[in-house]
């Protein structure tokens, strides 16, 4: 990948530039009075309900990095000091089955994923259903067994959890919540607050596929590969799920306050992605990606990240898409097919369905 060089702004563009600034800079505050889908949708109105609810009410060193895991600190009982991972998520997507998977092998692949982008190896999940009256009990058992056999071909064990009913018409079915807990080995601390100017910004493989999969009712679901044991200058990993690649861009920028630069032929999306986008009018950037990994390494081992990455059968399209900039500060540009260059914003708004 040849380094590229963000040309000075002039005067119109710094004015634009020094607004947005200004703008981001500002304390974050929630302005509707009623939550919407937009605060689902993992773009702005999610950033600004995280941070101006629930980090304004539950702030503490361990939350406050926002990443797909938290790192816990615990010592056992002969004072021997371990780290461990903690993530929970929920999963509401519509439809419950889709050809590839369902809402059961969904929700433990995507705490597995969450664990093992936090540089953990995954060991236990919990599982919380909430099912409504009505609820076929095949359907459940369906929904079970695609739970068991994921965790089974991940390594994990579901070793607790919760069941609640609910009256008919006050859920979907079937709603399902997962905490995992993870390893992690001495000396692995990723963040995307660690990313620095000259780092190389990779992805696992071609963007938007959970997303339109959910939409279309059809594709499939894919479990990252792991990059710690091939490249030591691994700075992040994150799973792009809600909000897609170009929010883990956003947020890598704004964590480590450094600019993001990507280019947009260098970015793998699938022909069968790229139509279905453009005809339902969204960008693949924006699409879910439920198992594709977005990776910060160090530019000087960005061949080797991607050799390792293409080595396992599932990274075998990965790609180098941009890199770490000095500037503009907290900001995400893409080069475009046509030459040009444009800021690539958080989401706005919900255009897409419940997809996870």
């Amino acid at each position: 990948m040849t380094n590229q060089r963000v040309l000075p702004a002039t005067g119109r563009e710094q004015q634009v530039l020094d607004r947005i600034e200004r703008a981001r800079r500002r304390r974050p505050k929630l302005r509707e009075e009623r939550i919407t889908m937009a605060h689902g949708a993992g773009g702005k109105a999610t950033h600004t309900l995280i941070e101006a609810i629930f980090l304004d009410a539950f702030r503490n060193p361990l939350l406050e990095p926002l990443e797909d895991a938290a790192r816990l600190p615990v010592q056992g009982g002969t004072g021997e000091r371990a780290t461990v991972a903690l993530t929970t998520d929920s999963f509401v997507v519509s439809p419950l089955f889709f050809p590839g998977g369902n809402i059961g092998d969904l929700a433990v692949n995507g705490t597995v994923n969450d664990l093992a982008v936090a540089g953990a190896t995954p060991m236990y999940l919990s599982a919380g259903f909430i099912l409504e009256e009505g609820f076929p009990v095949a359907d459940l058992t369906r929904i079970a067994g695609s739970m068991r056999d994921a965790a089974a071909a991940a390594g994990v064990a579901v070793v607790t959890g919760d069941t609640k009913v609910v009256e008919k018409g006050k859920a979907d079915g079937c709603y399902i919540n997962t905490a995992g807990v993870g390893a992690l080995a001495a000396g692995v601390n990723l963040g995307v607050a660690q990313a620095r100017p000259g780092d190389a910004i990779l992805v696992s493989g071609p963007i938007g596929d959970h997303g339109v999969t959910i939409m279309l009712a059809r594709g499939e679901l894919d479990i990252e590969a792991g990059l710690l044991g091939a490249v030591p200058g691994v700075r992040a990993l994150r799973d792009a799920t809600r909000g897609g690649v170009a929010t883990i861009l956003n947020e890598i920028a704004k964590a480590a306050d450094v600019g993001v630069l990507v280019t947009e032929d260098a970015i793998p999306v699938r022909d069968e992605v790229r139509g279905a986008a453009e005809l339902l009018g969204i960008d693949p950037l924006y699409v879910a990606c439920e198992g594709r990994l977005v990776a910060v390494v160090d530019g000087g081992q960005a061949a080797q990240a991607l050799a390792a990455l293409r080595a396992h059968p599932l990274g075998a399209q990965a790609a180098i898409i941009g890199e770490v900039t000095a500037e503009p500060l907290g900001l995400v540009t893409i080069k475009t097919t046509f030459g040009g260059t444009r800021i690539v914003d958080l989401l706005v708004g919900d255009p897409l369905p419940r997809i996870c």
